[in-house]
């Protein structure tokens, strides 16, 4: 007998769990990657500059030693501490019926370039929504768009994750900017 020609049953077990193997799905237990929610909002900002109190909306409330508590710093406002209770609209007008309110703070964070680090909520009590939807990350202020992460939230939101992709809808010099936040859950309970 010539085993030149002969193939081995043990490899050919070996090449047939090896295709088997490669051919199955590794990944059938990854969540699609379609969020199961989408909302689009906008905040509206009005920094406190010492003339606008009734207005306002944010103050800052750090500084650095060469700044103040009502201009924003010098070096792209490095070192300033913004904490804001801000009106959220469906829409971008600021005198649309608000929805909820956009509350926390921002940190800006580097001398060299415009950016600031985010934390924040959006408060909901209304028929449509209630609850809050938490959010934190790095802005870098000069993109078009920016993405932070949705961390979690409350009542209607109960432990929603996902991302929230902002874009600066409009500034009026150092006093107010609008934020169009397009929010997508990929975790929905």
């Amino acid at each position: 007998m010539n085993s030149k020609h002969q193939i081995s049953p043990l490899f050919l077990t070996i090449f047939f769990l090896l295709v088997l193997g490669c051919t199955a799905s590794p990944r059938k237990n990854i969540r699609s990657r379609r969020p199961c929610k989408e909302m689009v909002f906008y905040f509206h900002d009005i920094i406190y500059n010492g003339k606008n109190f009734k207005n306002a909306t944010a103050a800052i409330v750090g500084s650095p030693a060469w700044g103040n508590k009502t201009i924003l710093a010098n070096n792209n406002h490095f070192g300033n501490v913004v904490v804001f209770d801000d009106p959220i609209t469906m829409d971008n007008n600021l005198h649309s019926p608000p929805v909820g309110r956009a509350q926390g703070f921002y940190i800006y964070d580097k001398k060299e370039i415009f950016t600031a680090w985010l934390g924040f909520s959006f408060v909901f009590n209304s028929t449509a929504h209630k609850g809050s939807i938490n959010f934190a990350g790095a802005d870098p202020l000069m993109n078009k768009t920016r993405d932070i992460s949705v961390i979690g939230g409350t009542g209607d939101f109960f432990m929603t994750r996902g991302v929230a992709t902002i874009m600066t809808d409009s500034f009026e010099g150092e006093v107010y900017f609008r934020l169009r936040v397009d929010i997508k859950f990929y975790e929905c309970w």
